[in-house]
């Protein structure tokens, strides 16, 4: 079984009928797949990292600063050193979105629509799947339980189950978050700080490209840009 926890940053982008600047243009919706028997492994090294700098609290992106800038580069490190673990995030222009055309003027539903992109390219048939996303109050109750059973509809891999989880009770959902802060930073030129300029500058070196779109066939670190016409 794979666990993928989700997160997202300026979803207020496709919510917001006002107009935008450059810098909250795009939103981002991303997730974190890891097998379930890497679980622990994996969450005890972010625990480890956490008390080793001494961070009690979630970390995010938002959170990212000098003081804290050498944790946060080791939480990068360990990311990209460990293949098990996975990143997928998809990248909205907000002003090429019709909600009254494709979505019944509806943005929430947009939003969900968005996150069943996200999720139903990597998810393989022969394969169970339990899906976290942060959890966030949404005005139909039933938007979780439409989105498995449109992922199970659409797929061949078996959707256990699709749950709200609080980001501060997973370091799943706070790496995702970490990591779509630093695409959205990018795409949104908002790079504000000099440590989140560092991070993003470490992402870059990694993956020895600047943060974009990458191909389809890119399976640790996946920036899908949707097309909206």
């Amino acid at each position: 079984m794979f666990e993928i926890y989700c997160d997202e940053s300026r979803p207020e982008a496709i919510y917001s009928r006002k107009v935008k600047s450059n810098h909250e243009r795009y939103m981002v919706i991303g997730g974190i797949w890891i097998d379930k028997e890497e679980r622990k492994k994996v969450k005890n090294k972010l625990e480890f990292l956490k008390k080793k700098n001494k961070i009690s609290a979630e970390f995010k992106w938002t959170k990212v600063s000098p003081s804290k800038i050498d944790f946060y580069k080791e939480v990068v490190e360990y990311f990209f050193s460990n293949p098990k673990i996975r990143f997928r995030c998809i990248v909205v222009d907000s002003e090429k979105i019709d909600m009254e055309l494709f979505h019944e003027s509806d943005s929430e539903l947009g939003f969900y629509k968005f996150y069943y992109q996200l999720l139903i390219k990597w998810i393989d048939g022969n394969t169970s799947y339990r899906i976290y996303l942060d959890d966030k109050a949404n005005k139909q109750n039933s938007r979780l339980s439409d989105l498995q059973y449109f992922l199970s509809k659409s797929s061949f891999g078996d959707i256990d189950s699709v749950l709200a989880l609080p980001s501060s009770d997973s370091v799943f959902i706070q790496l995702a978050d970490l990591l779509i802060g630093a695409v959205s930073s990018v795409f949104n030129q908002s790079i504000t700080s000099p440590a989140k300029k560092e991070i993003v500058g470490l992402i870059e070196n990694i993956i020895d490209n600047k943060i974009e779109p990458t191909t389809s066939s890119e399976k640790k670190f996946n920036i899908f840009k949707i097309i909206l016409r």
